[in-house]
């Protein structure tokens, strides 16, 4: 009987570090998990160490929660849709002045002192992602105005090739501009997904308050660790994919029909999460392939 070696794990990481090394890593951060210092500190640590390993890294941020609070404390009111903000002239301003100024900083700030040289954008610097104003819709029934709210319509990822060349990891705030050079505020998952999907990347990271894709949103416990688009599809016509994730759904199969090889929904609350779902055989969240490996044949 062979036994297993104590080294078997260093095996394991080192095989997965050869494979990364120098494929950007894109990495979505929500809001309400930098909202706390210390999972915010946690997962600084962790993207520090696979910038270590030689694996560039590209971050994108979201701020919702602490959006909510200033609109709240400014008397504005805060209305979503399907996961999706309507923005009045007056939130786009509150969105700026937080996302762009509080959260933006304090993620640097925890970035820098986990050792990385992290550097502030928006979607607006250097044409990095040009948007169109979002037309009314039907959402669920229902005639919606999103306001002040930008859909992707090309990235334009060279200063994130200069930076990411330079030793540097961009931090991307959730802000977009048009043709005329008008701010939109942009859903942070698609900023993520059209970046990805630029730069070509390996993989596409969604850091969140759940373990990852459930079977069943109730049962913590039904995890799925591995997912084709298939299996999505499966699950958004039964309407397990519920409110919060459908953005997220979206974004993630936009990227995956651009070219992204995977995307990955990690918990920002277990520790070492994103370490586990890089460096192990078993991960820790859902990964979610376009297409599941075919079968050998017998």
């Amino acid at each position: 009987m062979t036994r297993k070696s104590p080294f078997d794990p260093l095996k394991d990481a080192a095989k997965y570090v050869r494979a990364f090394r120098n494929k950007p890593f894109v990495v979505k951060i929500g809001g309400d998990i930098l909202a706390d210092g210390a999972l915010r500190r946690s997962i600084c640590g962790q993207l520090a160490l696979l910038s270590s390993f030689g694996i560039p890294l590209v971050v994108v941020h979201g701020g919702g929660p602490a959006v909510d609070r200033v609109c709240q404390h400014l008397g504005l009111g805060t209305q979503k849709i399907a996961g999706r903000r309507v923005t009045t002239p007056e939130v786009l301003e509150a969105a700026k002045m937080v996302l762009k100024g509080g959260v933006q900083m304090e993620l640097i700030a925890e970035l820098q002192a986990a050792g990385l040289l992290a550097v502030g954008l928006s979607g607006q610097d250097a044409g990095l992602l040009r948007a169109g104003r979002r037309p009314p819709v039907v959402m669920d029934g229902q005639n919606v105005d999103f306001g002040c709210v930008g859909d992707i319509e090309f990235a334009e990822p060279r200063v994130l090739h200069v930076l990411i060349d330079g030793g540097y990891v961009p931090v991307v705030a959730p802000f977009t501009v048009d043709g005329t050079q008008q701010i939109l505020n942009t859903n942070a998952d698609s900023v993520a997904a059209a970046i990805a999907a630029a730069l070509k990347v390996e993989k596409l990271f969604f850091v969140l308050k759940e373990g990852g894709l459930l079977a069943d949103p109730e049962n913590p416990h039904s995890l799925l660790p591995f997912v084709d688009v298939a299996k999505v599809t499966e699950l958004e016509a039964s309407g397990t994919i519920q409110t919060g994730m459908r953005p997220k759904i979206a974004a993630a199969l936009s990227a995956l029909g651009a070219g992204v090889t995977s995307v990955h929904f990690v918990s920002g609350i277990l520790s070492d999460s994103i370490l586990a779902e890089v460096f192990t055989n078993e991960g820790s969240g859902t990964m979610l392939v376009a297409q599941r490996p075919s079968e050998p044949s017998s």
